[in-house]
């Protein structure tokens, strides 16, 4: 009712000033002069609101969301004298091994760690693409092996300390060494679901030979090199990894050799390699033919039931031949190969 009210009041202040000064005798006549005579209210124009305050601008270290709303809440930011966030961590620092193998050593540039499945690959790996020896002369490892620091260093000091002064000793020096395999995520001897061979760990090698710069290729396991020389690198592969794997050791192995560097208890190793004799220069030759002015060949007596039992076969043989082809003889050709052994 006040609100309705309101209303009319102010409908009546804005007509009826004009009507008063038309009448006579102004505001005390008419309904308002009835009603109040001269003490009439001064009525009041209704005053306008203002323009709508807008709200104040957003603090800046204000939250994102209410406390009673859902959503992730952002974190005001660090004032200026507190430390900013730390960043996220590095890579780690060089292994021992790492800083050790330089380039003085072999050519084996870090790669990043490789964490595959059932434990596949390995930490601190490098690839080892040559061995420098220490007159600065690379020996090429072809190709690149993908190996364990430690692995690559054993490999280095391996071509370093004992091939190279082997090679010298030939009058010559190693320009490559033939990689068969190195790393390779699988099982062992690739037979599925065998336990984790050391080539998926990163920490082996596979070696079939070492070329020299004369053109020379030393085939560890090829039986017309030199057995000596064949036994000089099983005694220095064996006194440096714990697995050496060749020909005898299984049908896997006959035509390259195994190195790893696997731990076992008790620093058990393995050392399987049969240094086979060399083949002979010169195959053996074969019996001379029979010559034809050779006696006939003594023959044991035969029993006497040995002889009728032959008298039987003769006879029926001479029953069932031809007629023309009873008394016929072989030719001389023949008869000389009858004479053969």
């Amino acid at each position: 009712m006040v609100t309705v009210a309101a209303v009319l009041l102010m409908l009546c202040a804005q007509t009826e000033p004009a009507a008063a000064a038309r009448r006579p005798g102004g505001w005390s006549q008419g309904p308002w002069g009835d009603l109040f005579g001269e003490n009439r209210p001064k009525l009041r124009r209704a005053a306008l609101p203002a323009a709508v305050p807008l709200p104040k601008p957003r603090p800046a270290d204000a939250p994102a969301t209410w406390p009673d709303q859902p959503g992730p809440r952002k974190q005001p930011p660090a004032a200026a004298d507190e430390p900013a966030e730390q960043a996220a961590p590095g890579p780690p620092p060089p292994s021992a091994c790492r800083l050790a193998l330089t380039e003085e050593i072999a050519i084996a540039p870090s790669i990043p760690d490789i964490h595959g499945a059932g434990g596949c690959g390995g930490e601190d790996l490098v690839r080892l693409e040559a061995v420098v020896l220490p007159d600065k002369h690379r020996i090429s490892v072809k190709p690149a092996a993908i190996l364990r620091c430690a692995m690559a260093s054993a490999i280095a000091d391996w071509i370093r300390t004992d091939m190279a002064p082997l090679a010298t000793s030939l009058g010559s020096v190693i320009s490559d060494l033939d990689n068969f395999d190195s790393f390779e995520c699988r099982g062992r001897n690739r037979v599925v679901g065998a336990r984790l061979s050391e080539h998926g760990r990163a920490n082996a090698l596979d070696v079939r030979a070492l070329k020299l710069a004369n053109g020379q290729s030393i085939s560890l396991t090829d039986r017309t090199v030199s057995r000596e020389l064949r036994e000089s690198v099983l005694h220095s592969v064996c006194a440096r990894f714990s697995t050496v794997l060749g020909p005898g050791s299984d049908w896997y192995h006959e035509d390259h050799i195994h190195l790893d560097l696997a731990e076992r208890h008790n620093n058990y190793r393995i050392c399987q390699w049969n240094v086979w004799d060399p083949l002979p220069q010169i195959a053996p030759l074969l019996p001379a033919e029979r010559p034809e002015e050779a006696p006939p060949r003594e023959v044991a007596a035969k029993s006497d039931a040995a002889k009728s039992d032959a008298a039987k076969q003769d006879a029926a043989k001479s029953d069932t031949a031809e007629p023309d082809a009873v008394d016929a003889k072989p030719p001389a050709k023949k008869r000389r190969q009858n004479r053969r052994f």
